[in-house]
């Protein structure tokens, strides 16, 4: 009875939030006349900055497995992560879809899959979090999103530049981690509630550090950039819409709205988050300067590209996995 007690606790809990979100959906989805009147080479910039970013994680998750079987990361990508997108669970669910895909691929080691996702991961989370120390220059400089798309090309390019130097600075500084860590765990004492870090997170830190760079090697320098290029391009597709819409606010603003929705697509309680980014990237990018209409239009571009167009890529990526199982099952010995 225990499971099944916590199974419908958990359902009533992503039932309850959905009611308490439900408005800022219905704004969102609102906006979808406005999305179609978008000019056609924006939504292309868009689905362009998506791809680009969903072809860095693969280079990640690739490099860090160690295999040439670069198929048989992306349709184990696509399919994990659509069906995360559907099933309560988010990330977890993903993880553990997409270790069972490639667990059955006949050109990736098995003994690699675990550890190297799990080096994956810990770039991934590296650089999300290199993501907000650009907040502060950005503020001493006053920039603001992009006018054209050229700007914005041009943009992201210095983006790239800037987080991969910070990222490598970071990365290889002891002190510069345990500061980090000593950061974070000082904001969560902060915090309310018994949520707080663990005292030993600066040496955690290092610690998965070591363990990252031992596990890659010379490949720790293409992992750390397709890291970078990961959240970079996810980056520049939202900053596309928000320029598609005419909006121009503080580019600081922007990303930490960014960042927010990133945390908020990890809480499980909705499948992907669903419901809860709409309503928080909405209300942030109001908060960044953007008007609620046009913050609206925005979100929904850019969901539209980032979740739901997941779901049906994720579809082919698991007919294409099956195909691939099935021609491969005659040549087993």
């Amino acid at each position: 009875m225990a499971p099944l007690a916590r199974r419908a606790a958990a359902l009533a809990l992503t039932a309850l939030v959905l009611y308490g979100v439900a408005p800022a959906i219905v704004e969102v989805l609102g906006a979808w006349p406005q999305v179609r009147d978008l000019k056609p080479w924006w939504l292309a910039a868009m689905v362009f900055f998506e791809a680009a970013s969903l072809w860095c994680l693969w280079e990640l998750q690739a490099v860090s497995i160690g295999t040439d079987d670069h198929l048989a990361v992306a349709t184990s990508q696509l399919g994990g992560g659509a069906l995360g997108r559907v099933i309560p669970g988010g990330a977890a669910t993903a993880a553990a879809a997409q270790y069972n895909m490639l667990n059955a691929s006949e050109d990736v080691r098995r003994g690699n899959i675990a550890t190297g996702l799990a080096a994956a991961t810990v770039l991934q989370i590296g650089g999300l979090c290199v993501l907000p120390l650009l907040a502060v220059p950005a503020i001493v400089f006053g920039l603001r999103v992009p006018h054209t798309l050229l700007e914005t090309g041009v943009f992201g390019l210095v983006l790239f530049i800037a987080m991969l130097a910070v990222g490598f600075g970071v990365g290889r500084s002891e002190q510069a981690l345990r500061w980090v860590g000593r950061m974070a765990r000082e904001v969560s004492c902060r915090l309310p509630g018994d949520r707080r870090l663990p005292a030993d997170l600066p040496d955690r830190l290092v610690a998965h550090r070591d363990e990252v760079v031992d596990r890659l090697g010379d490949r720790l320098v293409a992992a750390a950039g397709a890291a970078v290029g990961r959240w970079l391009f996810d980056l520049m597709a939202l900053v596309t819409a928000i320029v598609a819409v005419g909006g121009q606010p503080q580019f600081s603003l922007v990303l930490l709205a960014y960042v927010a929705a990133q945390l908020l697509a990890q809480i499980p309680i909705t499948p992907g988050g669903i419901g809860v980014v709409e309503a928080g990237l909405t209300a942030t990018l109001v908060l960044s300067g953007v008007s609620a209409g046009d913050a609206a239009v925005a979100t929904l571009a850019y969901r539209l590209v980032s979740y739901w167009l997941m779901l049906p890529a994720g579809l082919v990526a698991w007919v294409i996995h099956r195909r691939r199982r099935a021609i491969a099952a005659p040549a087993a010995p």
